[in-house]
C-alpha cells in the first residue's frame, strides 16, 4: 500500500495533448467488452510511456549538449595555448638583440 501512496505522489504531470494522444491510441486499440476503467488504465500506461521517452531524449540532448560544450572548450584551449606558445617563442630572442644592440652601442660610444 506505501509504495501505491510513493508512486501516486510521484507522478508526473502532462501535457492535455499528450493525454488526449493516450486516450486516443488506448480507444484506437480498445477490444470488444473492454470496461472504460480498462481503457483508461492503458491510457496511463501510454502517457508513461511517452513521459518515458521524453526523458530519454532529454537525456540524450544534455549529453550531447555537454560534449559539444566539452569540445569547444578543448578547441579554446588550444588555441590559447598555441597563441602562448607562438608569443613566448617569438619574445625569446628580443632580449639577446637588445642586449647586443646596447653593448655595441656602449663600445661605439668609447670608440668615438
Amino acid at each position: 500500500m506505501s509504495l501505491y501512496i510513493l508512486n501516486s505522489k510521484m507522478k508526473h504531470k502532462v501535457s492535455p495533448e499528450v493525454e488526449a494522444q493516450a486516450m486516443r491510441m488506448a480507444k484506437s486499440t480498445q477490444k470488444m467488452g473492454q470496461t472504460k476503467e480498462q481503457t483508461k488504465l492503458i491510457a496511463q500506461g501510454i502517457e508513461k510511456g511517452i513521459a518515458e521517452y521524453k526523458k530519454q531524449q532529454g537525456r540524450k540532448l544534455r549529453e550531447i549538449d555537454k560534449q559539444r560544450k566539452q569540445k569547444i572548450k578543448q578547441r579554446d584551449n588550444t588555441s590559447t595555448v598555441t597563441v602562448k606558445e607562438a608569443s613566448n617563442n617569438s619574445l625569446k630572442p628580443l632580449p639577446w638583440i637588445l642586449l647586443t644592440l646596447s653593448w655595441l652601442g656602449f663600445f661605439a660610444y668609447i670608440v668615438l
